[in-house]
C-alpha cells in the first residue's frame, strides 16, 4: 500500500514518456515542435506542485492521489483521440499536473507518518519505487509497440496502470493505520525517546507520539495543535512559503542544484556519445549500464542516511557527480575516449545512486510536521525548477562554446551544490538520537 500505487503509476507514466514525440509527429508535428509538445510534461509538473499543496491539506493525501490518478485517465483519453498537437500537449501538461500531485500527495504522507528513525530508508525505497516503474516502462512500451504496432498501446497501459493504482489507493488497506499499529508494537519497550523542539532546540522525554514523532524539524517550524493547524490550512502554500524563505533560499536552491545535475546527466551522456563518434546502440548500453548501476544502490543511499547522517549520503554523490562531469568534459579530444566515456558515465551513475531519496528525505527533515504539504509544494517546485534549467542552461553553453564548457558547467554546479548542502544541512537539520543512542 506505500509503494505500490507509486510503481504503478510511475509504470505507466514511463511507458508513455518516450512515445510522446512519437504521438506528436503522427499528428503533423516537426521535432521541433515535438520536443516542446514533449516539455509539457515537465511544465506540468513544475505548476502542479502549488495545487496539489492545496488538495492535500483540504483533502488529504489519500483522496488527492485518487483525484490525480483519476485526472491522468482525462490526460490519458487526450493522448489517445487528440485530434491535433495543441490538444495532445494539453493532455501532456495534464498527466505532468497529475503526477505532480500524486507524488507531493505521497511525499506528504512518508513525511507526516513515518518516524525518523527510518524515514530516509523509507522515503529512498519511495524513490526507488518510482526508478523501478520509470526503468521497466520504457521496456514494457517497446513490447507493446512490436505487438500491436502503435503507439497508442503504451497509453492505454498507462490507463490500466492508473486504474489499478487508484483502486489500490481507495480500496485497499490504510496505511497510516498500519503504521501506527506497528509503532504501538514497538514503543512498548521504548519510552524515553528524545524529541526536538524546533525552536529552542531542547529535548524532552516520553512515549512515542503517534503518528509523527519522533521528528526533526527547522529554524522556523513550531509545534502546533488543534485552532493553529487550521490556521496553517487557511494560510495556503504561498504564505507557508514566506514564513519558510530561510530555508527555501539556503537548503531548497542547494536541492536544486542536486535536481538539475541529476537532469543535465540525461542529456550530457547521449550527446557526449554521438559527439565522439560512438553509434546508437553503444551509447544505449553506456547508459543503461549506468542506470542499473543507479538504480542498485538507491537503499544504500537510505541505510547511509538513517545511519550515519544526510550528509553522508549528499556529499559524496554531489562529488562524485561533479567530478564524473569534470573529468569527462577534459577527455573529449583523447584517444580512448569512448573507454573515459563508460568510466565517467559509470562514476556519475554511482552518485546519482547515492542521492536516491535524498531530496525527499530532507524535505521532509525541514517541513512542519503538522502542515507538510503546503511547504512540500514549494520544496519540490524548486527541485524540479532545477530539472527543468538543467538542460536549457547546458544546451545554451554548448551553443555558445563547446560541449566540453557546457559538461564542465554542469561539474561546477554539482561542486557548487555540495559546498551548500555542507553549509546548510548542519544548520536546518538535526539529528534525533534513537533509543540505542547513548545520550538517549
Amino acid at each position: 500500500m506505500i509503494y505500490g500505487p507509486t510503481v504503478l503509476f510511475a509504470l505507466g507514466e514511463g511507458a508513455v514518456i518516450p512515445l510522446i514525440p512519437v504521438l506528436a509527429t503522427n499528428l503533423g508535428a516537426d521535432l521541433a515542435t515535438a520536443g516542446l509538445v514533449a516539455s509539457a510534461l515537465v511544465v506540468g509538473q513544475l505548476c502542479g506542485n502549488f495545487p496539489a499543496g492545496w488538495l492535500v491539506m483540504r483533502l488529504g493525501e489519500r483522496l488527492t492521489m485518487a483525484i490525480a490518478g483519476t485526472a491522468a485517465l482525462f490526460g490519458v483519453l487526450g493522448l489517445v483521440f487528440a485530434p491535433n498537437v495543441g490538444l495532445l500537449s494539453a493532455s501532456v501538461f495534464l498527466i505532468g499536473m497529475c503526477a505532480a500531485a500524486f507524488a507531493l500527495a505521497r511525499h506528504a504522507f512518508m513525511t507526516a507518518k513515518v518516524p525518523f528513525s527510518f524515514r530516509a530508508r523509507a522515503l529512498a525505497l519511495l524513490g526507488g519505487s518510482f526508478r523501478l516503474g520509470m526503468f521497466i516502462g520504457p521496456f514494457l512500451a517497446a513490447g507493446l509497440l512490436s505487438l500491436t504496432g502503435t503507439g497508442t498501446s503504451a497509453a492505454w497501459c498507462f490507463a490500466v496502470c492508473l486504474v489499478a493504482s487508484v483502486l489500490l489507493v481507495l480500496l485497499g488497506p490504510d496505511p497510516e493505520q498500519q503504521i501506527e499499529e506497528e509503532l504501538r508494537n514497538e514503543r512498548a519497550g521504548q519510552t524515553g525517546l528524545l524529541q526536538p523542539l524546533a525552536d529552542t532546540g531542547e529535548a524532552v522525554t516520553g512515549s512515542i507520539s503517534l503518528p509523527t514523532s519522533p521528528v526533526i524539524g527547522n529554524s522556523n517550524n513550531t509545534r502546533r495543535g488543534g485552532s493553529d493547524e487550521d490556521r496553517a490550512a487557511r494560510e495556503g502554500v504561498f504564505r507557508t512559503m514566506a514564513t519558510h524563505r530561510k530555508v527555501l533560499a539556503r537548503l531548497g536552491v542547494a536541492a536544486a542544484s542536486l535536481s538539475a545535475v541529476r537532469s543535465a546527466r540525461q542529456v550530457v551522456l547521449p550527446l557526449w556519445g554521438l559527439s565522439i563518434g560512438l553509434d546508437p546502440q553503444s551509447i544505449a548500453l553506456v547508459i543503461g549500464i549506468s542506470g542499473a548501476i543507479d538504480f542498485a544502490l538507491f537503499y544504500a543511499s537510505g541505510q547511509v542516511m538513517d545511519r550515519f547522517g544526510r550528509l553522508w549520503a549528499v556529499l559524496p554523490a554531489m562529488l562524485l557527480m561533479g567530478a564524473g562531469f569534470l573529468a569527462l568534459a577534459l577527455t573529449h579530444d583523447s584517444a580512448d575516449a569512448s573507454m573515459w566515456f563508460a568510466m565517467f558515465a559509470a562514476v556519475i551513475g554511482v552518485g546519482n545512486g547515492l542521492s536516491s531519496g535524498i531530496l525527499m528525505t530532507l524535505g521532509a527533515d525541514v517541513a512542519p510536521q503538522d502542515n507538510p504539504a503546503a511547504f512540500l509544494s514549494s520544496w519540490r517546485t524548486l527541485n524540479d525548477a532545477g530539472g527543468a534549467l538543467a538542460p536549457v542552461v547546458f544546451s545554451a553553453l554548448a551553443a555558445v562554446s563547446t560541449l566540453s564548457i557546457a559538461t564542465g558547467a554542469m561539474g561546477a554546479i554539482a561542486l557548487l551544490g555540495a559546498f551548500g548542502f555542507w553549509r546548510w544541512v548542519p544548520m536546518f537539520v538535526r539529528r534525533v538520537p534513537g533509543p540505542s543512542d547513548p545520550t538517549s
